[in-house]
């Protein structure tokens, strides 16, 4: 796992074509606040169904982590190289400090 400011994250991702952005907040906060473009959303306070869908995704990928402010998503990044996931990047201050665009959620 790597903590990463918002400029080297998003370097990396725009370079990065083996990659996957993931959002781990909860469903009310995705809805309140939005996304970040082409994040999947699995919210990691689901326990155990949080793991079992975090196996369900290709662990050759590059993950992109974040949540509001940077404590979830390095959980997420320690639990996913855990479980054999080699490359986790972890958006440092999270959603809350995020400067870039924004998709709502309808």
């Amino acid at each position: 796992m790597a903590d990463l400011q918002q400029e080297d994250w998003t370097k990396m991702l725009s370079e990065d074509n083996n990659s996957v952005v993931l959002d781990v907040r909860t469903q009310e906060e995705v809805e309140e606040l939005g996304v970040i473009p082409n994040a999947i959303h699995i919210d990691i306070f689901k326990g155990q169904g949080f793991i079992d869908e975090i196996q369900q995704l290709d662990n050759s990928k590059n993950y992109f982590v974040y949540c509001k402010a940077g404590g979830r998503s390095a959980q997420a990044c320690a639990i996913m190289n855990q479980l054999g996931f080699e490359n986790t990047y972890n958006l440092l201050g999270g959603f809350t400090e995020w400067k870039g665009e924004v998709n709502q959620i309808s």
